[in-house]
């Protein structure tokens, strides 16, 4: 144990840890809710759902743009004040969503407003968070908070999705934003931004340090950040893997999974709540690429988790047609790999630009990954539109998981990406 522990029971980074998980749990829930109301809207707004899609493009797009920039504020303006702003203006933004008309009222409701709020807390939060408050147990707490995303698919979705069938969209939307103000609120009252806030050293060390204050334009500076990265073939590799890892899951899996379950009858509740099923594994699979990356090769592990993932998915077709037990196995082998890719990513990011550099220039590989899923989201619907199912889109998702598992080996190894010894 270190000096902090000697001090209390528990070192208050890891009530940081928690309040994060939850923020992160509540926003990539609200963030997924789009998959259970394109149904609803198609019948109540007669919007098609290369329409609706495109929506979900746009706002799967800006929250990976606001990623680096949602880095700089962080540091600027402290991690407490931009995580309750954000908060508080998704609420505003779901709020009014029950009165929308039009398909351009969802689309700056949810395309730009909720796209940029959630951005806000995104896994480049995950990532601050955790280089401020530890030095030990890094790859662990990375993996715990990524695997948040895919735990709020599993507490929200199915819970939203029957509220929804019994009460209608427009009450689980008012769910969800009762839970953004208790959050809220929870945020002003616990979140800090830093140990030296309350007199601590990072976790694995002894030394108080105060934070170096943040130089540079908030707007600037992630842009120098990305054009010294540009001439850098780790930083292509990076983020190439993360734009076929977006393709691959949240953009296609997250997005059209439940519209197309609806193709075969599957009712809203069931296909949430496979969904949800995948939330639960990765919970699992997540946290222990967490672990797994403080103490293996982070590119052979890119390799199997995007090798297995393209697996899954050329299951996926038969799985949908064939019945309930093969898309369990669906759901549980594809859900231990939904986002396990990020620790690993996030190790090599750290190896190759250093931990103050790594914040910014993650939240940039991550704009790739959400270009990914945004072309992916779209794409997908648009082919569901003329081919009249989702087969294709789910096939050639599986393949481009192959070559992304290709581009993983190619990066260069740096020293200290092996094998470490276990964390005291």
């Amino acid at each position: 144990m270190n000096a902090q522990g000697a001090k209390s029971k528990l070192y208050y980074g890891w009530i940081v840890v928690l309040i994060t998980f939850v923020t992160l749990l509540v926003s990539a829930g609200i963030r997924s809710m789009p998959s259970i109301l394109m149904l609803p809207f198609e019948k109540e707004f007669g919007w098609n759902r290369g329409g609706i899609s495109a929506v979900i493009s746009v706002g799967i797009f800006l929250y990976g743009l606001t990623g680096p920039f949602s880095a700089a504020l962080l540091e600027k303006f402290g991690i407490r004040r931009i995580v309750a702003a954000s908060l508080f203006v998704l609420a505003a933004s779901l709020a009014v969503t029950p009165m929308m008309t039009s398909l351009w009222q969802f689309e700056l409701l949810w395309g730009v407003v909720s796209g940029l709020a959630t951005g806000m807390m995104a896994n480049v939060l995950g990532v601050t968070v955790t280089n401020h408050w530890f030095v030990q147990r890094r790859g662990l707490v990375v993996g715990l908070l990524t695997a948040s995303a895919a735990t709020g698919q599993l507490l929200f979705l199915p819970l939203l999705a029957k509220i929804m069938v019994e009460a209608g969209w427009r009450f689980s939307i008012y769910t969800a934003v009762a839970v953004l103000l208790v959050m809220f609120v929870v945020v002003l009252l616990w979140m800090r931004d830093h140990p030296y806030d309350l007199g601590l050293a990072p976790y694995g060390t002894e030394e108080i340090v105060e934070p170096k204050k943040f130089q540079g334009s908030i707007f600037l500076t992630p842009l120098q950040a990305l054009r010294s990265a540009l001439s850098n073939k780790t930083f292509w590799l990076l983020a190439g893997t993360f734009f076929f890892c977006g393709f691959s899951t949240n953009g296609l899996i997250g997005t059209h999974l439940i519209p197309a379950c609806g193709d075969f009858g599957i009712p809203e509740v069931m296909a949430a709540g496979l969904l949800a099923l995948m939330g639960l594994f990765d919970l699992v699979g997540t946290t222990m690429s967490g672990w797994l990356s403080d103490r293996f090769d982070s590119r052979k592990l890119l390799f199997w988790y995007y090798g297995l993932r393209g697996v899954s998915l050329l299951f996926l077709p038969y799985a949908l047609s064939a019945g309930p037990t093969e898309l369990l196995v669906f759901s549980i082998f594809y859900g231990l790999d939904w986002i396990a890719t990020v620790p690993p990513t996030v190790k090599l990011a750290s190896l190759e630009f250093g931990k103050e550099k790594a914040g910014m220039i993650f939240g940039w590989v991550v704009v790739a990954h959400q270009i990914g899923a945004s072309a992916a989201a779209y794409g997908a619907g648009m082919m569901r539109e003329w081919f009249g199912s989702y087969s294709i889109p789910f096939i050639g998702a599986g393949f481009v998981c192959f070559f992304a598992a290709l581009m993983a080996l190619s990066i260069v190894k740096k020293t200290g990406q092996g094998a470490q010894p276990a964390q005291a």
